[in-house]
């Protein structure tokens, strides 16, 4: 069976990938309302294992023909591995569990069906971001750090800005941000954040960070100051005693 290999690199344009120049989108794939299909396909022609999990580490609960066809009927942020079409932390959902992204042939490096379990997706749908809910995840992702950044510390809404590609939030504070986001793109106490959503605090200037799914976040100063680490929404109340108010598509002021 083949084996997906964590941690690799390539150089081509594949999500996953640092450094990579990215093109404008609008829209994210995720939002489609239907079930997606694909191709599986290996160099080698073996089979390629499912998981029971988005990741290399969980059970094998089966396994897919090179050259089978497979409904997809979500996707889901997971292990970065690489395989027949390069690098990707994208994980897609068939009846028997999850397989890399990167063995299956749907036509896009992007998302092409919906976020599993999500109600309302991230969508930059009319907003004019530079990079789509994906590929923000990504760039987050790939930006994880456990070192000191001078460019993070007291700075999460300027990450968040970093993260959809531009290179300020337009926005003084984290609170100032979630005030002006229009009510249209506004999820006031909804906890269950779609990967690309951004999930806002009150308590002084407030803080925000961006979900990569699955009630996982990236917060900068969390685990240390300069720092971009995983944390949860749970963490932050109980740590930083900072009340919760909910999340939002990402708005920026300094498109508006």
């Amino acid at each position: 069976m083949i084996e997906v290999r964590s941690g690799l690199r390539r150089g081509l344009a594949r999500v996953g990938v640092v450094g990579v120049a990215v093109t404008a989108a609008v829209g994210l794939m995720a939002t489609a309302a239907l079930a997606a299909t694909g191709t599986v396909h290996t160099d080698s022609g073996a089979a390629v294992n499912v998981r029971s999990a988005p990741n290399t580490s969980s059970s094998v609960v089966g396994s897919v023909a090179s050259g089978a066809n497979v409904t997809i009927s979500c996707q889901t942020y997971g292990e970065t591995v690489t395989g027949k079409y390069g690098t990707s932390n994208i994980w897609d959902k068939i009846s028997s569990g999850y397989i890399s992204d990167t063995y299956v042939y749907t036509g896009s490096d992007d998302l092409v069906a919906p976020l599993c379990g999500s109600g309302t997706n991230c969508s930059t749908s009319g907003l004019g971001d530079p990079r789509s809910c994906s590929q923000a995840v990504t760039w987050a992702i790939n930006h994880k750090t456990t070192s000191y950044v001078a460019d993070y510390y007291n700075r999460c809404d300027h990450i968040m800005g970093l993260a959809y590609g531009w290179s300020a939030s337009g926005s003084t504070t984290a609170y100032n941000h979630w005030l002006a986001v229009p009510s249209a793109y506004k999820h006031a106490g909804d906890t269950t954040v779609p990967a690309g959503g951004l999930a806002f605090f009150s308590g002084g200037a407030g803080h925000v960070m961006i979900s990569i799914g699955n009630g996982k976040f990236l917060s900068n100063d969390i685990h240390g100051n300069g720092t971009f680490t995983e944390t949860t929404i749970a963490e932050i109340k109980s740590k930083w005693g900072k009340p919760y108010l909910g999340w939002t598509q990402p708005w920026f002021q300094i498109n508006h």
